[in-house]
């Protein structure tokens, strides 16, 4: 039997031209789905999970009463939903602390000196938190990554819970593990 008939089939059974269109379609599926899983960051090899923690600030809040915030969801033990850069984390991150900071304003003294003394209004809905954040990230070369975003000091992020969604800025950043 010859390994090659007269109709251009392999052993008679199987067509050159198939086999090839097979093999090409093959190749694609393989180069679309190593791109693909590239991009989600499945398919690194290398990057180790650790514990993070995120300390965020957010200064100027307008909320007539903070305590409905922590009363709902926002308080030590709970968790929020963060977008960073438009892009969602992957589910709910857990709240590690969250600290009412004190509002205060800047008062000359007759000497030349600055005293920084409680703000005396009580009409103000201004409120300012330091909030720190507990989960884990992706210890890669350019540091660390949640979800599929790099976490950097300076970034915004956006806190989203039952009745909130405001933005904060990322102050610190801890690595656990490292």
């Amino acid at each position: 039997m010859a390994v090659l008939d007269s109709k251009g089939r392999l052993f008679g059974k199987i067509n050159l031209l198939d086999l090839g269109a097979a093999l090409v379609t093959l190749l694609v599926i393989f180069v679309i789905l190593s791109t693909f899983l590239s991009s989600l960051g499945l398919a690194q090899i290398g990057d180790k999970i650790v514990p993070i923690e995120v300390d965020l600030v957010v200064r100027g809040l307008n909320v007539r009463d903070p305590e409905q915030l922590f009363n709902n969801g926002l308080k030590k033990g709970g968790e929020t939903k963060v977008i960073i850069r438009n892009q969602p984390y992957g589910g709910p991150i857990e709240i590690k602390s969250v600290q009412l900071l004190p509002r205060t304003v800047n008062v000359f003294q007759p000497d030349g000196t600055v005293k920084e003394l409680p703000d005396p209004k009580t009409n103000n809905f201004s409120t300012d938190l330091l909030i720190t954040l507990d989960g884990k990230a992706k210890s890669t070369e350019s540091g660390p990554v949640l979800g599929s975003s790099k976490v950097k000091i300076g970034m915004p992020f956006e806190l989203e819970g039952f009745n909130y969604n405001f933005n904060a800025t990322v102050i610190d950043i801890r690595l656990k593990d490292k």
